[in-house]
């Protein structure tokens, strides 16, 4: 069981644009092309910031027409706000906010053996390093630039730097990269 932070960016860096749009993602190829239909079937229980989830309740139409339902995940999700978000009907969804610690022995218990997705943002993927409970980072890198947005990974991450495991090609638009999350010596 790993807690992984599973994403995509532009070669420059950035999840998102700086309006906190995907739109740029989705031209560059087919999801069930790359590792997702894979890496999201080891996938017990996720953990997702609430801009993405906002994104989310935005683009319900889009959602719905690639993925069949308006909430596209089966395992139980822990949606971080500081703000009352409305839920989608028929989602297991878990509110909260504050430190992400107890959230994860949550997300463990209730993933039963399976590993643990930080959806996204970067800054949520930087809370559970920051807390010492990130295991692994699988980015694919998109070929384009958007010159700003929403960082990958907001944090300085130098010593010990991520271990390089793997990289694959993704077609012509992506290169998947996953890392290893060493842990800082004592």
């Amino acid at each position: 069981m790993a807690t992984q932070y599973y994403t995509a960016t532009s070669l420059d860096g950035h999840i998102a644009t700086e309006d906190n749009s995907l739109e740029w993602l989705f031209p560059l190829g087919d999801v069930n092309d790359t590792s997702y239909p894979d890496f999201v079937a080891k996938v017990g229980a996720l953990a997702m910031g609430s801009t993405t989830y906002e994104w989310m309740l935005r683009h319900a139409e889009i959602v719905q027409k690639e993925t069949g339902s308006p909430w596209p995940y089966t395992q139980p999700a822990w949606i971080f706000s500081s703000r009352k978000l409305p839920a989608i009907p028929g989602a297991n969804l878990h509110f909260v906010q504050g430190d992400v610690r107890p959230v994860h022995a949550a997300m463990l218990q209730a993933a039963g053996g399976k590993n643990l997705w930080v959806v996204g943002g970067g800054d949520l993927a930087g809370q559970f390093f920051d807390a010492g409970l990130l295991d692994e980072m699988i980015v694919q890198v998109a070929s384009v630039t958007l010159g700003q947005g929403k960082p990958l990974f907001p944090r300085r991450l130098t010593s010990p730097p991520l271990r390089l495991e793997s990289v694959r090609q993704v077609g012509t638009g992506f290169a998947e990269l996953r890392y290893t999350v060493p842990r800082p010596a004592a």
